[in-house]
């Protein structure tokens, strides 16, 4: 009792409603229900249920694996991934998800060894050495994959035997139920509308497609790829100017997987030949076949899309598109099979993948995170967490602390605060890449509905 005589209250923890159970959204759900006695104010909320099959999602952070690296021309990306690496090695949570392949990154056929250079150095900065040069022609005589390669293509390796790959949709459904048995309450549905509070200063909730409506102290918008289309309704409503919208900061970015099934001998071989992760300058990575997954994944590094679509108010977002991520456009197919054949000139040319998949991912000029407040003071309550650009999976343990200190107001030091800043138009025209150093693709991506019109006329 108060020396008033009255009972003291309990402290009620201010409800939280995240909005997209993805990497920074499920890793803030477990993040915050480990912060305090349980999750129970806690909402996550996303439009795929956890045991939905992995092929109807084209979300960033499910598929049939994902690579975990440490190796980062950024000094900042690196420590983190070092800090995420040790839980995917060590967690409880992880146990079975993680398999360390290692992997070969190659120059590329322009001889680029700038990442290479970066990341060696980033290593010697921490004490260790990342980067082993190998004997070029006798990794390609090694594996049958890379058969009609040459060092005058490849470029010069190296390999860190590190890395590896986990079983992205696996990994994310047992992470999310850490947070679930601490009291979370997970929902499935999708947003339909952003919900102002009465008086016009901040949110109050959502209210999805069947009509349920969810409201919370604060919400965060961890939508990934989905992130533009869904804050443009509300931005609009608040007449916000063009230049402090959500597209501003992010855009909503495709690329193409091609997944050649195996047979049992196929996969077998490989195995015994502990193919790792291959890296192919920056225009394919390979991801080696498992007793259970037998594919032999290829991501297309090059071709990037964005399909633009004009809003009721005529501003341009970008958006992923409606269809089926497994109905891909002719013409990237196109595109994509010739670069996957430069690269396995003798492999792939007699072989046609079971399928192809399109993966949409948010992208920041500068492919940094963007973990804000909104900068709208009508806004005050509502956070962005958004902008893995295709390299950020392998941060789902660690992502949700650092946005848990954005969420009450804390710092994470002056490095990462800047990094993950709302930009203003000078910081924005600083482009730069974390991926694999710099991306000159992305100065020219291609439009689906540019696509769309050559193919009508």
């Amino acid at each position: 009792m108060t020396q008033t005589g009255k009972v003291k209250q309990p402290h009620r923890e201010s409800s939280l409603l995240i909005i997209g159970a993805g990497t920074f959204g499920t890793s803030l759900a477990v993040h915050a229900s480990k912060a305090c006695a349980g999750g129970s104010h806690i909402t996550i909320i996303d439009r795929w249920s956890p045991d939905a099959s992995v092929h109807d999602k084209n979300a960033a952070a499910v598929d049939i694996n994902r690579i975990i690296r440490t190796d980062y021309a950024s000094p900042l990306y690196s420590r983190l991934a070092h800090e995420a690496i040790h839980f995917w090695s060590w967690g409880m949570e992880y146990q079975g998800h993680f398999h360390k392949a290692g992997w070969v990154v190659f120059d590329g056929p322009e001889h680029d060894d700038s990442f290479r250079k970066h990341v060696q150095q980033t290593a010697e900065e921490r004490g260790s050495n990342a980067v082993d040069l190998i004997d070029v022609k006798e990794f390609i005589n090694k594996h049958e994959i890379l058969s009609g390669l040459s060092k005058e293509r490849t470029g010069d390796c190296y390999r860190n035997p590190k890395a590896g790959w986990v079983k992205a949709a696996n990994a994310t459904k047992a992470y999310l139920r850490i947070a679930e048995s601490r009291g979370v309450r997970r929902v499935t549905g999708e947003v339909e509308e952003l919900l102002m509070r009465d008086d016009g200063i901040g949110l109050k909730g959502v209210r999805l497609h069947d009509g349920t409506t969810l409201e919370a102290d604060r919400v965060v918008v961890a939508a990934g790829a989905w992130t533009s289309s869904l804050l443009s309704p509300l931005e609009d409503r608040l007449n916000i100017a063009h230049k402090d919208r959500i597209e501003r900061q992010v855009t909503a970015v495709g690329r193409l997987s091609a997944y050649y099934k195996l047979s049992e001998g196929e996969v077998m071989e490989m195995m015994e030949a502990k193919l790792p992760i291959i890296v192919l300058g920056r225009e394919l990575d390979i991801i080696p076949p498992f007793f259970h997954i037998p594919y032999l994944k290829v991501n297309d590094l090059k071709t990037e899309f964005t399909n633009t679509v004009t809003t009721g108010s005529r501003q341009q977002i970008t958006a992923p598109d409606i269809r089926h991520q497994k109905q891909v456009p002719l013409e990237l197919v196109r595109r994509s099979e010739k670069i996957i054949k430069s690269n396995l000139p003798d492999w792939a040319q007699s072989r046609t993948p079971e399928h192809w998949r399109i993966c949409y991912d948010a992208v920041t000029p500068t492919e940094d995170w963007v973990l804000s407040q909104h900068p709208d003071g009508r806004l005050k309550n509502m956070f962005v967490a958004v902008g893995g650009s295709f390299h950020s999976y392998k941060f789902l343990p660690v992502a949700g602390k650092y946005l848990l200190n954005v969420l009450n107001g804390k710092s994470n030091g002056e490095e990462m605060d800047q990094a993950w800043k709302w930009k203003d138009e000078t910081e924005l025209r600083q482009k730069s890449a974390k991926e694999f150093g710099q991306s000159p693709q992305r100065l020219n991506r291609l439009d689906l509905q540019d696509m769309k019109r050559k193919t009508r006329l």
